[in-house]
């Protein structure tokens, strides 16, 4: 897996419409100021998920936080896939990282482990690390080794899961063997280029200073460049293979850019896709445009690559 950019010519005609009706229902100044800011998705109440045939779901209790795996039954895994729900660090779980949590389990043939940690602002950084370190030593300790896990997230999960690993790497603990973000939030400073030229066309987060993209309730007192907060700033030299995923619309499109330029640089095999025309987390539409139906098609091929990779390292050892 050489690093690779690649960019589609142009949008679907059912991915600009998805994109100019999310575009319109933001632009509410009532209800599209509270999507932008999160305050929606603070006081987000939803139905119970109903599990799909053929999954098995469990919850698991940990001391600061709830944990939810999820299996597919008959199917047997050396490897595991732990992921990382987005929200800007302020909203909790939701049910579409749980749709999200099959799909990776479907695509990869393996458990999943998705962990509803904790969120500011009751819950500043760095409590919403704490949670992912103890999530990635629970399965550690329930046997399996750092390459036979992949770490997966969107948005701030994804900038979560980079900054998992680079503590991970920093306190020398088994690495992960793969890595997957989606528009990854890795630069709490909002110093990129993008979060300037994209500014009026990203329609999630766009013509507005009051959005979750500036806010700093997860940040608190600390410093915005500290890697564990915005892991732009830190050094991805020995990461495992990463796939990363971003809209060209996005303002955090330099955020994901910059990750990739440096590991790159520093040697680490990435694979960096950015989609035409598409928004903050577009695989969330699934099926729906082909943007997200070929964004999931990536997910499962990255995620055979990177069983291979473990399987040649095995019998290489």
């Amino acid at each position: 897996m050489n690093q690779k950019e690649k960019k589609m010519s142009e949008a679907s005609a059912q991915g600009t419409l998805i994109r100019e009706l999310i575009a319109r229902f933001t632009s509410d100044h009532l209800i599209g100021r509270k999507i932008k800011n999160g305050e929606l998705r603070k006081k987000l109440v939803e139905p119970p998920w109903n599990v799909p045939n053929g999954f098995l779901l469990t919850e698991l209790q940990m001391e600061a936080f709830t944990m939810e795996w999820l299996t597919a039954e008959h199917v047997q895994s050396e490897r595991a896939l732990l992921q990382l729900h987005g929200g800007g660090y302020v909203g909790t779980m939701r049910n579409a990282y749980r749709n999200f949590a099959a799909a990776y389990c479907e695509l990869g043939s393996m458990p999943v482990l998705t962990i509803d940690y904790r969120v500011a602002p009751e819950h500043p950084y760095p409590a919403a690390l704490e949670d992912a370190i103890c999530a990635y030593r629970f399965l550690l300790e329930k046997g399996y080794d750092g390459a036979q896990i992949v770490l997966a997230g969107d948005s701030a999960g994804g900038g979560l899961a980079l900054a998992l690993a680079l503590y991970l790497k920093d306190h020398k603990e088994p690495m992960p063997g793969g890595l997957i973000a989606m528009s990854p939030w890795t630069d709490l400073t909002a110093s990129g280029e993008s979060y300037q030229t994209n500014y009026e066309r990203d329609p999630l987060f766009g013509n507005t200073r009051d959005s979750l993209i500036y806010n700093r309730e997860y940040v608190g007192l600390e410093d915005p460049r500290n890697p564990y907060i915005s892991p732009a700033f830190g050094s991805f030299e020995g990461f495992p293979p990463m796939l990363l995923q971003v809209g060209s619309y996005e303002m955090l499109l330099s955020d994901t850019q910059t990750v990739a330029k440096k590991a790159k640089e520093q040697g680490v095999k990435v694979r960096l896709h950015v989609y035409e025309g598409m928004f903050h987390v577009f695989q969330m539409a699934m099926q729906l445009m082909p943007e997200s139906r070929r964004a999931w098609r990536e997910v499962a091929k990255f995620l055979r690559l990177t069983e291979a990779f473990y399987h040649d390292n095995r019998r290489n050892a």
